[in-house]
């Protein structure tokens, strides 16, 4: 495999080896070890001196059951610290199949203008994109698929890239071509934006997996994983509802946030639950599917296409957090409703979680009403036409709290809490509070773990555990509910890395990863000018009762401090 450098400002591809240091590393490991070694700690976000980078994790190529992930990241606009973030679709094994182990995108165009790259076995070539400048992500990949073939993978970003909107996200082609799986979390669409790239083509081509170090002992280990999936409880439960399973525990738990995060209780829960969800794609028929695979060769298959009345799709998918964060925290309970907004920010290409959050904020503000989904597209209208109050918007809740004079703001390190309010889940509040990459349920969610989530006690234990734990999937590719399979089998992580790279590896290997990735990325922070004092919930959680539990965030700043230690 190789390392492929572009220059945006030349326009020019380098071919080099892997680094000896980077070879056992993939995706989100990998991404922190280039940010060390060659990112500015201090450097502007939106500079010249920032770098995109995108890395498959160490099992990406072979179509495991939902281990094809593609990571993006660099410095933050956003946070101003280390970013990775991960989504599902095709990118990932297009681009392992092309042989790259990292594709790294430096500088920045001289003059403004946008670009195209494309990338195959032969090299690399920018084209004039200016025909495609401000279209939104569904048009521009229609126009792409059908100048370059429905067989590649294609990275883009929408309007809210192009204008550099601090929520901005890169859109990745599902298996269908649907610009639906988004690198959503940070600002990487922002930073590609200041690349001058409207997208990156990948065309692999009738390209070869991975090479396979024992072909005969990964089949068995694949076998023996995939087995573990299929069987696994909890997959056939995702498959039937989606991730809006989690909508009716999150809401028992008193942990859904409601109206700002003024409560942890929807009373309209009901109609934003999975088995409603399942219910209206069923009735509702045509174009709608209520079991979806984003990436081919899933077995989960959580994804769903959610259609309106008339049958016609409205947008696929529609998942828990954006029902968290766009229904329930606005007050909204239509999934018809809550559709239409999800549409609207991935046309937009922002991210639903930090789009959220900013209209929860902006409802703060007397802006919206909550339960007002008219006057929410009519923001993100805004946000379309570039007006300076859609800017604030798209660029996420932090920033529309100090423009709008909102105190109540559910973010750390800039970027906005998930689906999981903190006050009731309180191992999630450890996760949000130290993982280096901002508040991020997907950084070490701990709603499954048997404990009390209302004790402060234990919480930091049990957020580590999961933190280092969804490090390693994150540099294996693999998607949190491949944890179902790994966490049954937890020896064909071993062997699936021993098989395909000739390595010797031991039982430990997963936790090896997350804490090599952690250590990393916690030094670029440092080095970026992160202290404790960022490593902390709001302080308004620390006060405000939630209702129904009347919790408040009370892990011990100690026990904060002392996670990774």
């Amino acid at each position: 495999m190789e390392v492929w450098r572009i220059d945006v400002r030349k326009h020019s591809l380098s071919r080099e080896p892997v680094p000896e240091s980077w070879e056992r590393l993939g995706g989100r490991g990998l991404i922190a070890r280039i940010l060390v070694d060659e990112v500015s700690r201090t450097c502007d976000p939106l500079g010249r001196h920032n770098k995109l980078i995108f890395a498959p994790g160490l099992l990406v190529g072979h179509m495991l059951s939902s281990c094809d992930r593609i990571s993006a990241g660099g410095k933050s606009p956003l946070t101003g610290g280390v970013k990775e973030s991960n989504a599902g679709g095709s990118t990932g094994l297009q681009i392992s199949r092309l042989g790259l182990k990292a594709l790294i995108l430096e500088d920045q165009p001289e003059t403004a203008g946008w670009w195209l790259l494309y990338l195959s076995k032969d090299g690399a070539r920018f084209e004039p994109a200016g025909e495609l400048a401000g279209l939104g992500a569904y048009a521009c990949a229609r126009a792409l698929r059908e100048r370059f073939g429905e067989k590649v993978a294609i990275s883009l970003i929408g309007p809210g890239g192009e204008n550099q909107l601090l929520a901005a996200g890169i859109l990745n082609l599902d298996k269908d071509g649907v610009p639906s799986r988004i690198n959503g979390r940070g600002g990487l669409g922002a930073l590609m934006g200041s690349k001058g790239l409207k997208a990156i083509i990948f065309d692999a081509g009738d390209g070869q997996k991975p090479p396979i170090a024992d072909p005969a002992a990964f089949k068995a280990a694949q076998k023996s994983f995939t087995k573990s999936v299929i069987e696994h409880p909890q997959s056939g439960v995702y498959r039937d509802f989606g991730t809006a399973a989690i909508a009716n525990l999150c809401n028992t738990l008193g942990g859904l946030p409601t109206r700002g995060f003024s409560a942890g209780e929807f009373e309209g829960v009901e109609t934003l639950s999975g088995e409603h969800l399942r219910q209206t794609v069923l009735q509702h028929g045509g174009d709608a599917q209520p079991t979806h695979a984003c990436m081919a060769g899933c077995t989960i298959q959580c994804s769903n296409v959610f259609a309106g009345e008339d049958g016609k799709e409205i947008v696929s998918p529609v998942e828990y957090e954006t029902i968290a964060l766009m229904g329930s925290n606005l007050g909204l309970d239509n999934l018809d409703d809550i559709a239409r907004l999800n549409w609207e920010v991935n046309d937009l290409g922002i991210d639903s979680i930090d789009t959220g959050a900013a209209l929860g904020v902006a409802a703060q503000a007397g802006l919206m009403q909550f339960g007002d989904a008219g006057r929410a597209l009519a923001l993100l209208d805004e946000v379309r036409r570039n007006t300076p109050l859609g800017r604030v918007i798209g660029s996420g809740a932090a920033l529309a709290g100090k423009v709008l004079g909102v105190r109540r703001v559910p973010v750390v390190k800039n970027q906005a809490i998930s689906g999981y309010d903190p006050r009731a889940i309180k191992g999630t509040g450890v996760t949000y509070a130290t993982t280096p990459q901002g508040a991020d349920h997907t950084a070490g969610l701990t709603i499954r773990a048997r404990i009390d989530h209302l004790n402060p006690e234990g919480q930091a234990k049990v957020s580590r555990n999961a933190q280092l734990n969804m490090a390693g999937y994150d540099t294996l590719g693999a998607c949190i509910f491949a944890g179902f399979g790994f966490g049954a089998a937890p020896e064909t992580v071993r062997d699936l890395l021993n098989a395909r790279y000739g390595w010797q590896v031991g039982d430990g290997i997963l936790q090896e990863l997350g804490r090599e990735t952690i250590r990393l990325e916690r030094e670029f922070n440092r080095q970026a000018g992160f202290t404790a004092a960022d490593d902390r919930l709001p302080e308004w959680m620390t006060e405000e009762a939630l209702a129904p539990t009347g919790s408040v965030f009370d892990v011990p700043a100690g026990d904060l401090d002392g996670v990774f230690e």
